[in-house]
């Protein structure tokens, strides 16, 4: 393992597993690698992630950079004692994109206790940057 996530070994098809019925399904969000400090997911740029005018929606920029962020934490927490939700999220969208495929690359900024801030920059293929997100995400225990 390595020493942001939680000791549970995971793999990347159980996170794509768990991801079906969501949203992240719904926008084909596809997880393809676990660093040592880091997580990455793909989404395709086409008609259901566009905006009116073809470019890539920031909604569904939003929604990779929150799905990935708060997976990331999900990763670190103790997963039978507490649960993990996105309380913060702020998108700056750099260059728009018409198709093909974005990338998410998450990374920690703070884990704490009860809060995690993660950092997510997103990419296109050309490793171009199309968005960068902070996401925050509440820590608590589960009821």
């Amino acid at each position: 393992m390595n020493e942001t996530w939680n000791k549970s070994p995971i793999k990347l098809e159980q996170l794509n597993e768990i991801s079906k019925h969501t949203m992240a399904e719904l926008l084909d969000i596809q997880f393809t690698e676990i660093g040592n400090n880091y997580l990455k997911a793909t989404m395709p740029v086409c008609a259901k992630t566009h905006q009116p005018y073809g470019l890539l929606h920031g909604g569904a920029s939003a929604a990779l950079a929150e799905t990935v962020g708060s997976v990331a934490s999900w990763l670190t927490i103790d997963r039978e004692q507490q649960i993990c939700v996105g309380i913060e999220i702020n998108c700056n969208h750099i260059r728009g994109k018409k198709d093909g495929v974005v990338t998410a690359t998450v990374e920690p900024l703070h884990i704490g206790a009860t809060t995690h801030v993660w950092d997510i920059k997103i990419r296109d293929e050309k490793e171009r940057l199309v968005c960068v997100s902070r996401l925050t995400v509440a820590i608590l225990e589960k009821k």
